[in-house]
């Protein structure tokens, strides 16, 4: 994934770890010459988990700030397989768009079919009523890094979904 980024020119802006996946996607990045952006919180901020050979990193004292800040640097949103924070974020990434506060592309890098189970919660709840056709679409979906970026790339953001929702074309 951060090779992909580095070789289509798009800036890797991410939550400054060295471990894990994002620090994979971080050293690939980096490896192919593309800028990469961190944005840590404070507690985060030690030898051991902050990644110090970034192009930038910038510390925030709470993880709102730093969820914030990355939004707001940020063109789009790629999901990664992970735990909770990554849920936390992606949900709350949705939800903004769900209600019109960005119109942002939003993606899933299916590795190993990891957000499969995910997107079958999500079709039931649109089968349920709970989330429009179109919410629903927010979200691309691929099993690879060039897949996604492209699905990304022509993504359109649904306004009238939007002022339906929000109950504005009344």
């Amino acid at each position: 994934m951060g090779r992909a980024l580095a070789e289509n020119g798009i800036r890797l802006i991410f939550g400054g770890g060295k471990t894990g996946i994002m620090g994979a996607v971080a050293d690939g990045c980096m490896e192919a010459g593309g800028e990469v952006f961190g944005v840590i919180v404070e507690s985060m901020n030690t030898p051991a988990l902050a990644h110090m050979r970034l192009t930038r990193l910038e510390v925030r004292a709470t993880i709102h700030e730093r969820k914030a800040r990355m939004y707001e640097l940020a063109d789009g949103y790629i999901a990664l397989p992970g735990g909770f924070g990554t849920f936390d974020e992606l949900f709350e990434t949705l939800t903004w768009a769900q209600i019109g506060v960005h119109s942002k592309p939003i993606g899933l890098l299916n590795t190993r079919r990891y957000f499969e189970p995910l997107m079958a919660m999500v079709l039931n709840a649109e089968k349920e009523g709970f989330i429009f056709p179109e919410h629903r679409k927010l979200l691309c979906m691929a099993d690879t890094p060039q897949e996604l970026l492209v699905c990304m790339q022509d993504h359109r953001h649904p306004v009238d979904a939007v002022k339906r929702w929000m109950r504005q074309d009344q």
